[in-house]
């Protein structure tokens, strides 16, 4: 079931995608929304993970620079599933195992990253990726950032995570 929105009067509802309703907004402003609905820190850089990094596995989320605490993973997991911005699956190579996917709500982030990455970028003390950015992928952003129409590239990076890529695939290790 998909996440609903229901405004009637100045009352707005929202409904987990189990379709039970959880608590009410605290504005009807729309930046309030979308952050209710991605939430904070941690689960922006859990959605870069996924659609950036290819990273779909617990395991593979904790073990990043940001250094998230265990709890802090498992809480913004849970979150970003109710929330439809990802999907649990049970991992094929071993049933025990969750990986963990992006679905269309959440691809819908990529703009939005790919936006507060070029605001990053015109800010002092801060350098594309870091020292562990590759020249293909620091390319890649720039050209993403840089073009006065950003959509042809998102679309292509929308497609790409859509089809069970991520955004850095071509760059990945071993490649």
């Amino acid at each position: 079931m998909q996440a609903a929105l229901l405004v009637k009067y100045k009352y707005v509802i929202l409904f987990n995608m189990d379709g039970k309703p959880r608590t009410t907004m605290r504005s009807d402003c729309p930046v309030n929304f979308a952050v209710e609905a991605f939430g904070d820190k941690w689960s922006l850089i859990i959605m870069r993970d996924v659609l950036f990094w290819g990273k779909r596995t617990y395991g593979d989320l904790l073990n990043r620079d940001e250094g998230i605490s265990t709890n802090i993973l498992a809480a913004r997991l849970d979150h970003l599933v109710d929330q439809g911005m990802i999907r649990r699956r049970p991992d094929p190579k071993d049933r025990r195992k969750e990986t963990f996917e992006a679905t269309d709500r959440g691809i819908d982030l990529i703009p939005i990253i790919v936006e507060m990455v070029a605001w990053s970028a015109k800010q002092p003390g801060w350098h594309a990726l870091g020292p562990k950015g590759l020249p293909g992928q620091m390319r890649l952003i720039r050209r993403a950032v840089n073009t006065k129409n950003k959509y042809p590239t998102i679309e292509k990076f929308k497609e790409k995570v859509r089809s069970g890529g991520f955004i850095f695939e071509d760059f990945a290790e071993g490649k």
